[in-house]
């Protein structure tokens, strides 16, 4: 099997990261789902799933998760 065949799935979807790179440039939910054209739901939502993957309960630790890992930059 070539390198390119396989690939593991990223850990954040485009949109997800979206989010949250708006998330820590402090945007509102209501701001950033008006950035993005989508509902307020809909942004509630990617934090929520984007939260469960990496097992935390909070915005802030999802975002500190994320910058460990190098998705993020602050």
């Amino acid at each position: 099997m070539k390198d390119h065949e396989f690939r593991p799935k990223p850990l954040l979807t485009k949109r997800e990261k979206e989010v949250f790179e708006l998330l820590v440039q402090d945007k509102t939910t209501k701001e950033i789902a008006q950035q993005l054209f989508i509902s307020e739901k809909t942004v509630r939502n990617h934090i929520s799933n984007t939260m469960q993957k990496l097992g935390v309960k909070g915005r802030s630790q999802a975002v500190i998760e994320l910058v460990r890992l190098g998705y993020l930059k602050i």
